[in-house]
């Protein structure tokens, strides 16, 4: 959603109404780590489709051209359960997004500086993954675009919001949020587990999946995702789930 029309109260509360208050970012507190322990871990090689098959329908539409190794898609965690953090609740799932006006929101919070850096590289158009994070069963559940590229991030400045940052100042703003909106849910949830089957295997035999930040950078809430990636964990939303 185009933010200049999202409102957020600064001093707001859990309130069930105003899911903007509530926007659930999650940055590196909350460790990915903690979901791979949800997840039973696949054995190497067991990816059944095969990023094979995969390869010879992108080598047929390139003609076996490989394409440069370039980040120009994206992958967002926010969490879709209820946690409080300094009487806010940071529950921001993809049905909060798309119940916003427009189906925009400002994607703010971000207080790591790898992940800011990422922040301020995206481009107006680009595309992400929605993905919900530290819940019962963390995986992909949509697709958003970036409506409005990095400026600064109004919560690092707001004493009452969680995300507050007293180090920062308005003249030097050490935080950046994007605008992103609501593209569409993928055909099918795509869960962690399954991602990481084929994340070994390609690691074994060189598939596209091999350097994914999702497993060699667990802990970033904003991870960048080459053309290559984006397009082979986009291909599994068309499989049945094993």
């Amino acid at each position: 959603m185009p933010w200049p029309s999202r409102k957020r109260d600064k001093g707001a509360v859990t309130d069930k109404k105003e899911p903007d208050a509530k926007i659930a970012k999650t940055e590196e507190e909350t460790s990915d780590k903690e979901e791979e322990e949800k997840t039973t871990k696949p054995p190497a090689g067991g990816s059944k489709s095969g990023w094979k098959n995969w390869k010879k329908t992108k080598e047929s539409d390139s003609g076996g051209e490989e394409s440069k190794i370039t980040y120009c898609h994206w992958l967002l965690k926010s969490e879709p359960e209820s946690r409080l953090e300094k009487g806010v609740d940071m529950k921001f799932s993809i049905d909060d997004l798309k119940a916003q006006p427009n189906q925009t929101t400002f994607w703010e919070g971000v207080r790591n500086y790898q992940a800011r850096n990422f922040l301020r590289a995206m481009k107006l158009g680009q595309q992400a993954f929605f993905y919900h994070s530290n819940c019962k069963e963390p995986g992909i559940v949509g697709i958003v675009k970036i409506v409005k590229e990095a400026y600064p991030d109004h919560t690092q400045f707001d004493p009452k919001d969680p995300h507050y940052d007293s180090s920062s100042r308005k003249e030097n703003p050490k935080w950046s949020m994007v605008d992103v909106q609501f593209v569409r849910m993928t055909k099918r949830f795509i869960p962690l587990s399954e991602i990481k089957t084929h994340y070994l295997a390609h690691k074994a035999d060189g598939g596209p999946l091999k350097n994914m930040m999702l497993f060699t950078r667990q802990r970033l809430s904003i991870q960048p995702l080459t053309q290559e990636e984006f397009d082979f964990v986009l291909s599994l939303e068309e499989e049945k789930p094993h």
